[in-house]
């Protein structure tokens, strides 16, 4: 394969990591008017469906909170409405009558039905990078390469590339985490690779067209792929808002009244007591 012509920046490993860790640090919330198209790998069938795309409102506070609303096309009714504290998360899906609650753990054996096998901290995980750990992590770079669209020619080039690989630690030892792969014609994160404790990749992100807000660069697409469970989300920004004040009220996720609830972890379900009001949606 050909070279890419770009002209190449350059960085050493404290400058990537410095990187990484300073805008995480800048970023204390995040407000997203979003467009979703997602994607699931049929087996049975041999092919992945892609389902219409979607409106959706993301909703970050750190360190831990999440809100991520989804709206039916043209009527804008919800979909589904998912809220986390980093430990536990909340599903209400109206359409189907159904409330799901559970851990942010993930099961061991992933469920036929896709819905089941979201996690909230797939999207966190993948939509900011997290910082790296002093003292607890260990950052390596490699130099590596990518394919890419030469500038002149816009066809198919290997162009030189540093990835950051991230060891982590924990009471059995030392294991591979991440790997951010960075591109050298403007030193951002365009890939992240996370992997479990048995070091298969769990998450494959990618992140396109960044545009600074309030010296903070953040993707306008981020594309994310779950290769286990078979399901791809990308995620296009249509309005970011960062560091707006985001309350208490705007994580609370009220059962729908009459909705069936279901626990992910115990597989278990329950009938709903009715309730007299749902919360406002965030705003």
């Amino acid at each position: 394969m050909r070279t890419s012509t770009a002209t190449l920046k350059e960085a050493t490993l404290d400058q990537l990591v410095e990187s990484i860790n300073t805008n995480a640090e800048k970023l204390k919330t995040l407000k997203a008017t979003v467009d979703i198209d997602s994607s699931i790998l049929e087996e049975k069938k041999n092919r992945v469906k892609d389902n219409p795309q979607v409106a959706g409102l993301i909703l970050v506070r750190k360190p831990e909170m999440l809100r991520m609303r989804i709206y039916v096309p043209v009527l804008h009714n919800v979909m589904a409405d998912m809220v986390s504290n980093g430990k536990n998360f909340e599903l209400a899906s109206p359409i189907k009558s159904k409330f799901y609650t559970g851990s942010n753990k993930q099961p061991v054996k992933p469920s036929p039905q896709p819905l089941e096998n979201l996690r909230p901290q797939h999207i966190s995980d993948a939509l900011l990078l997290k910082p790296i750990e002093e003292g607890k992590e260990i950052a390596v770079l490699e130099n590596t390469t990518e394919v890419v669209k030469d500038p002149k020619t816009h066809k198919d080039v290997e162009q030189l590339a540093y990835t950051v690989v991230v060891i982590d630690k924990d009471s059995a030892g030392h294991f591979l985490s991440r790997k951010i792969v960075f591109s050298r014609t403007d030193l951002l994160p365009h890939e992240q690779s996370i992997y479990d404790r048995q070091g298969r990749l769990v998450t494959f992100v990618r992140y396109e067209n960044f545009t600074n807000y309030s010296e903070i660069p953040l993707p306008a697409i981020v594309s994310i792929q779950r290769p286990i469970e078979g399901y791809g989300i990308t995620i296009s920004m249509v309005k970011v808002d960062v560091n707006v004040p985001l309350t208490d009220e705007q994580f609370v996720l009220t059962q729908p009244p009459g909705s069936q609830v279901i626990n992910l972890d115990t597989k278990s379900s329950a009938s709903a007591i009715p309730e007299e009001e749902t919360k406002k949606p965030p705003q």
